[in-house]
């Protein structure tokens, strides 16, 4: 068979920066392990799948190791292959997931996602966190599914080279460092997943989903302009609504084409 398959940066609004998705259309889904096997094949941190649903869409997200339950950067993605290729001047899309449903909405050039929030809990340094990153962190916050680590300064969080296999090792999927911004951005942070196939993910929706609730106590307001300080990099606006957050960001087409499976 063939499908529709697009490659999005997302999380900027120029190529060659932000997170690279990959976006497959099909008309169902194939079975898990084929939908692994193709997120393997493109190679990036998250692939996305859609299935078309009355007049909204299923999703599912793969890494080139496993399936996830939330993607940010796929979703923004996904969003922006509906209201530009499938159904140009569409102006918001409805996305059905594991995390339930997800609106995205257009704002201009760029698009607002509606997620839930993922609270944590302040804990002690927990084993093994501070040799991984190779700093002591000023705090330690946990939820199911990541660490949150804040450290001193921004300059920390943008200089610091962890240790890679050892943070695969911890009993959480993920970590997320950040600090207070200097300048330009309310926080910064960076991203690292090596457990799941993502060594350190360029900009992450899922992250920015326990980063804002965190950044709103800890600063007494619920929106921020903030940056992921990858290599890539990219730019994401935030707000704490309710139990929810929205997340804003552009996205650019680099790759648009059909994959024969």
């Amino acid at each position: 068979m063939r499908a529709a398959i697009f490659q999005i940066d997302a999380f900027t609004d120029h190529r060659f920066a932000g997170n690279p998705a990959a976006v497959m259309v099909l008309d169902h889904f194939l079975p898990d392990a084929v939908l692994l096997a193709i997120a393997a094949e493109n190679n990036l941190s998250e692939t996305s799948f859609l299935v078309a649903e009355g007049g909204d869409y299923r999703v599912r997200w793969f890494t080139p190791k496993l399936e996830v339950p939330l993607c940010g950067h796929a979703t923004l993605a996904s969003a922006a292959v509906v209201m530009e290729r499938l159904e140009p001047g569409r102006t918001s899309v409805v996305f059905h997931s594991a995390s339930g449903p997800l609106t995205v909405k257009r704002a201009g050039t760029s698009y607002v996602m509606d997620f839930p929030a993922r609270l944590s809990e302040k804990i002690s340094n927990p084993h093994g966190l501070a040799d991984a990153l190779g700093n002591i962190p000023v705090e330690v916050m946990v939820n199911e599914f990541n660490y949150l680590a804040l450290l001193e300064s921004e300059q920390e969080v943008r200089e610091l080279t962890p240790d890679l296999a050892a943070i695969a090792r911890l009993d959480r999927s993920g970590v997320i460092v950040t600090a207070a911004g200097q300048v330009d951005f309310d926080f910064v942070s960076r991203y690292f997943a090596p457990a799941k196939g993502i060594p350190e993910d360029p900009v992450t929706g899922g992250a920015h989903c326990m980063l804002t609730p965190y950044w709103a106590e800890r600063l007494g307001k619920t929106g921020f302009h903030a940056y992921q300080a990858s290599p890539r990099g990219g730019v994401i606006d935030c707000h704490l609504v309710g139990d929810r957050v929205t997340l804003q960001g552009a996205c650019a087409f680099y790759l648009e084409g059909t994959a024969e499976i």
